[in-house]
């Protein structure tokens, strides 16, 4: 009817009130910090001194700064050793930790405890174990063999740090794996069973495709955190990054360049927008080279 009015309809204001706490979290913890990194980085701001704008300049002075691509080195270096093991050998772990056999959620257990143990504990008991005068080295001198430099030689102390790495993540991509692995039908066991296939054909042609968007959600996963590490190389180095600092990793060069009085928040502004491009270059490759085995 034309002279009936109109009922205006204005959307419902529960669900905003709802999401309105984790909105106003995120802002505050994510999108804040991340628009200020990415301002900060174009200015020569300090942590006393609100800065100017400088245009490209920290980004020119990254390509000049040897430490810069040190730690890029590290990084690097740190996704291709970490990244491979972190998607394979929780895989089999999960395999054999799969089976109901009588005391296997003792190991299953025993598996996920460096998960939840504190890192900086992880690291202590690690750098005892490796220390000149630590255990390994001195069971190695039981046996006649001289001690090993493991945090004082550069690329031993980059690999005892990505073992300390494998080691702590082992449980928990064993867990996702675990969940991955319940989905598979025991039927294609079975029929591949039937035609003649042994365990090691069983896994390649049954378990592995199965599995593999979970493994390529393991790659992704890992290899943004092995390229964002700090605590164990950290703890195991110190801060100064190993012997010279040629051990010094990309958001440890963040944490040396912008903390204290005189900490340049600027340049390390531009260091972290450097990560943050090569951890998503990092997803994108991953989810890229799935599609392409898709097709």
């Amino acid at each position: 009817m034309n002279g009936s009015p109109r009922i205006r309809r204005h959307p419902p204001a529960g669900p905003w009130l709802f999401a309105a706490p984790g909105l106003l979290v995120v802002s505050a913890f994510v999108l804040y910090p991340f628009v200020s990194t990415v301002v900060n980085a174009f200015t020569d701001r300090r942590t006393l001194v609100p800065g100017e704008f400088v245009g490209l300049a920290n980004f020119r002075e990254l390509l000049q700064d040897d430490m810069f691509w040190i730690g890029l080195r590290n990084s690097t270096l740190y996704v291709l050793g970490v990244v491979p093991a972190l998607v394979i050998l929780p895989l089999l772990l999960a395999l054999l930790v799969q089976k109901n056999i009588p005391g296997i959620t003792f190991f299953r257990s025993a598996f996920y405890t460096p998960v939840v143990a504190s890192i900086v504990v992880v690291g202590l008991i690690w750098v005892w174990l490796l220390d000149e005068r630590g255990l390994v080295n001195a069971l190695l001198e039981t046996v006649g063999a001289g001690g090993v430099g493991f945090l004082s030689d550069q690329w031993l102390l980059l690999l005892s740090a990505m073992t300390v790495t494998v080691w702590k993540g082992l449980g928990y991509y064993m867990i996702i794996y675990l969940a991955a692995l319940a989905n598979v039908p025991r039927e294609l066991h079975e029929a591949a069973a039937v035609d003649g296939a042994g365990p090691v054909r069983r896994f390649l042609a049954v378990t592995v495709p199965a599995v593999r968007s979970t493994m390529v959600l393991v790659a992704a996963l890992s290899s943004v955190a092995a390229f964002k590490v700090f605590s164990e190389v950290y703890l195991l180095a110190g801060p100064s990054g190993g012997p010279a600092g040629e051990d010094t990793t990309l958001v440890m060069l963040v944490q040396r360049t912008g903390t204290g009085l005189s900490g340049r928040v600027g340049y390390a502004s531009a260091i972290s927008v450097v990560v943050f491009v090569v951890t998503v270059a990092l997803m994108l490759l991953v989810l890229r080279a799935d599609r392409r085995e898709d097709t």
